[in-house]
């Protein structure tokens, strides 16, 4: 399934920093816990776009959702500060009593704060929303008991880890995909689109509240379907 959307009617072809953004996306490797599936990405928020979907199983139970979307506009729009953005969300249930803790919300963003230093995912721009749903049964339902949804949607500029010259920019290990479209911003490399596809599978496992892999244990990912 193809992934990349050109917005309708402006001829544009894929760049070339898109596609190898788009090949590093798909070579990375997650949990086996986490099942990822190439979906069609929104084609009107910016000109290129490519989108994954996730979900967190566990002895067949369905733990925790998300989706991964890498947008791309090579005229760097100014909000985002370079010509990649990374749009996120990742949602599952909580017990009750968990949902009602006043200090969910903060817990919820420093699940992707976290997410994002573990994984050295490098982001500029960060900014987000933490939503608890709580759903109460009621009439014929009133037996049932009461759950509660978590669901952290985030936004990021990705940027290269070493910065101009380093790792991460250009000359660095594998190579360029892109450059921001700004002075001064670095070239990204697919290792830094790895490290930000690997952040938001690291923060579907936690929303799921599976424990993290143990330091200096590999987990054997699984490949993308």
């Amino acid at each position: 399934m193809t992934v990349t959307r050109v917005r309708p009617g402006d001829g544009a072809a894929v760049p070339p920093a898109f596609a190898d953004a788009v090949a590093a996306l798909r070579a990375v490797r997650v949990r086996p816990e986490v099942a990822v599936t190439e979906v069609a990405a929104p084609a009107r928020i910016a000109p290129h776009a490519a989108a994954l979907s996730g979900e967190v199983l566990h002895d067949g139970e369905e733990l925790a959702t998300g989706r991964f979307i890498l947008l791309h506009d090579p005229a760097a729009p100014p909000e985002w500060g370079g010509a990649f953005r990374v749009v996120t969300y990742a949602r599952a249930g909580l017990e009750a009593e968990l949902g009602a803790d006043p200090l969910l919300g903060r817990v919820g963003w420093s699940w992707l704060e976290d997410a994002l230093a573990g994984a050295g995912a490098r982001a500029a721009e960060v900014g987000g929303t933490v939503t608890r749903v709580l759903s109460e049964g009621y009439g014929a339902l009133a037996d049932r008991e009461a759950s509660v949804d978590v669901e952290v949607r985030a936004s990021w500029t990705p940027l290269a880890a070493g910065g101009p010259g380093g790792p991460g920019g250009p000359g660095g290990p594998g190579g360029p995909v892109g450059v921001a479209g700004a002075a001064g911003v670095a070239v990204l490399a697919p290792g830094d689109v790895a490290a930000h596809v690997e952040a938001w599978a690291v923060l579907l496992c936690t929303v799921a509240g599976l424990p993290p892999v143990p330091e200096g244990v590999s987990s054997l990912g699984r490949p993308y379907r």
